[in-house]
C-alpha cells in the first residue's frame, strides 16, 4: 500500500530553503561578509514579507508603507531567528504580521484610542462581520455582545472606536437634508465666543472701580463711557490736559495691576 507524505507546515513559492545561510550567519563574526549574507536572506525572503503586506491592503493605509512596515518585521525575524525555535517561516510570519498590527494600533489612527479600546473594536468588528454574513440587516447591540462574549458596554465602546479610525474633513460637504446642499461639517462649526472674556475682565476690575476717588472715577467715565477726548475732559475739570493724559493713565495702570493680583487671576495672566 503506497505511503503518503504529509508536510510538518505549509509552504510557499516565496519561502525558499535559507537553512544553510542562517547557519553560516549564526557561525560569521560581525562584519562585512555577515552583513552581506544578511542582505541575502532579506532579499530572498522579501517576496514573502510582500505577500503578508498585501494581505492587510484596503484598510486606508498606503501599500508601500505596509511593505516597509513588513520588510521592517522581516530584518527582526531573521536577527532573532535561532533554529531550535522551527522552520524559518514559521518564526517569522507572526513576527511579520505583528509588526504590521503595531503599525496599525500605533500609526493609522486618526486620534488616540486606548489599546483596550483597540481590541474591543477588533473583536466587534470581526463578529460584526460574522454575523452580518449569517443574517440579513445589521446585528443589534444584544447580537453583538453574545457573538464577542463581551458585556453590552464593551461592544458600545468598540462600535465608537470603529467611527474613530478615520476621521472627515471639515471641508467635507454635508447632505443630511435638503437644506445642506453646499454646506460644509467646517460650517456647522461654532466661532469663538469673545463675550465670555469681556464679563471676566469686567468682574475683575469692578473692586478697583469702586474704591478710586471720585475724580479719577469722573475722568474715566468722561472718557470710556462718555467717549469725550482729553482736551474736552480737561476744560470740563479746569485741569490741563497733560494733568488729564497722566492721571488716565496712571488710574488704568493701578486698576489693571490690581485686577492681575487677584487672587486666582496671577497664573491665568
Amino acid at each position: 500500500m503506497p505511503t503518503t507524505h504529509t508536510p510538518t507546515h505549509r509552504t510557499h513559492d516565496d519561502a525558499p530553503d535559507t537553512t544553510k545561510a542562517f547557519q553560516r550567519l549564526r557561525a560569521l563574526p560581525n562584519g562585512p561578509e555577515r552583513d552581506a549574507l544578511r542582505d541575502e536572506l532579506v532579499r530572498a525572503w522579501l517576496p514573502m514579507a510582500q505577500r503578508l503586506a498585501g494581505k492587510y491592503r484596503n484598510r486606508g493605509e498606503d501599500t508601500d508603507d505596509l511593505r516597509q512596515v513588513a520588510a521592517l518585521g522581516l530584518v527582526k525575524a531573521i536577527d532573532r531567528y535561532e533554529a531550535a525555535r522551527g522552520a524559518f517561516e514559521a518564526f517569522a510570519i507572526p513576527t511579520i504580521k505583528g509588526e504590521i498590527q503595531r503599525h496599525f494600533r500605533d500609526h493609522a489612527w486618526a486620534m488616540h484610542v486606548p489599546r483596550r479600546v483597540q481590541e474591543l473594536r477588533n473583536r466587534v468588528r470581526i463578529a460584526r462581520h460574522e454575523l452580518q454574513t449569517q443574517q440579513a440587516g445589521e446585528p443589534t447591540l444584544q447580537q453583538l455582545a453574545v457573538q464577542c462574549g463581551l458585556s453590552e458596554d464593551d461592544v458600545h465602546d468598540g462600535l465608537e472606536a470603529l467611527q474613530s479610525y478615520s476621521t472627515l474633513s471639515l471641508d467635507a460637504e454635508l447632505q443630511a437634508g435638503p437644506d445642506d446642499d453646499g454646506r460644509s461639517l467646517g460650517d456647522t462649526l461654532s466661532a469663538p465666543d469673545t463675550g465670555f472674556a469681556l464679563v471676566d475682565a469686567r468682574e475683575a476690575v469692578k473692586p478697583a472701580l469702586k474704591a478710586l476717588p471720585e475724580r479719577e472715577s469722573r475722568i474715566l467715565y468722561l472718557r470710556f463711557f462718555e467717549d469725550k477726548t482729553q482736551h474736552a475732559i480737561a476744560e470740563e475739570l479746569g485741569v490741563s490736559q497733560m494733568h488729564v493724559s497722566r492721571l488716565i493713565t496712571r488710574t488704568c495702570t493701578r486698576i489693571r495691576e490690581q485686577a492681575l493680583h487677584e487672587p486666582g487671576r496671577q497664573a491665568a495672566a
